[in-house]
């Protein structure tokens, strides 16, 4: 790939569900170090975006990169630019693809990250991001676990908390026999101009409405590159969720 990139990992101490979720252990190692490391596998530059001197410090004593960012930002994609320019500066050279990579995401595949680099081989992708296929009914209508509906040339159309499409006439219990379905897995990708542009967009009203910032972009008619991946990731987003994948 002749394509730069930069892996960040957006990484709050401040979560409602789970405070200080970025340095649980996990095996041993605070799980921002299993993100970043798998980073890491992929990329040659990766370094942890954060706001907090706690998350900052534990990083460094693992020996990786972080950036401090500002406290303010309301997304991950926000502190992502802030990140981008400061790297940049530090490092003096230039990326052309962002990899933004989830702080609760301990258990990224290696395969997974080249998966939506490989999109970028195509010089009109804009944006990129990843789907699996819903296999469990529960899946399929839990809010927590946004949806996805595709064209025909692997496009997001749109995002939403609710099972998309309604199938009318037909038993919520035979949707997934009927359609596939497809879950968001919360890894993106952008060129780097295309951070910077999307970054100075108003909140929009589809994205207030589900609660989901890629709907900004659809809106004002941004193209999101989709890759389905076949592995089932383990995110992190409760205490209970940490309690799981270590009994486990």
């Amino acid at each position: 790939m002749t394509d730069k990139f930069l892996a960040l990992i957006p990484a709050r101490y401040a979560s409602t569900r789970f405070p200080g979720k970025p340095l649980a252990e996990i095996h041993g190692k605070p799980m921002i170090q299993h993100v970043y490391e798998r980073a890491l596998s992929v990329f040659n530059h990766a370094f942890v975006a954060t706001d907090d001197v706690r998350i900052e410090k534990a990083v460094k004593a693992f020996g990786g990169n972080v950036v401090m960012t500002s406290e303010k930002h309301k997304s991950g994609t926000d502190r992502c630019l802030e990140a981008l320019d400061k790297v940049e500066k530090q490092l003096k050279e230039t990326f052309d693809v962002v990899i933004n990579i989830q702080g609760d995401e301990p258990f990224i595949e290696a395969s997974q990250l080249e998966l939506i680099s490989s999109c970028f081989e195509d010089k009109s992708t804009e944006i990129a991001t990843l789907v699996k296929k819903i296999e469990q009914q529960t899946d399929l209508f839990d809010i927590n676990k946004p949806k996805v509906v595709l064209t025909a040339d692997q496009k997001a159309i749109y995002f939403s908390r609710q099972a998309i499409p309604y199938y009318r006439g037909l038993e919520e219990s035979k949707w997934l026999r009927q359609h596939t379905y497809y879950k968001h897995i919360g890894l993106y990708a952008y060129r780097s101009q295309t951070l910077r542009n999307i970054t100075k967009l108003p909140q929009s009203e589809l994205e207030l409405a589900e609660s989901l910032e890629q709907l900004r972009w659809i809106e004002n008619g941004y193209k999101i590159t989709v890759r389905e991946t076949h592995v089932e990731n383990m995110a992190v987003d409760t205490p209970a969720d940490l309690q799981r994948i270590l009994r486990g």
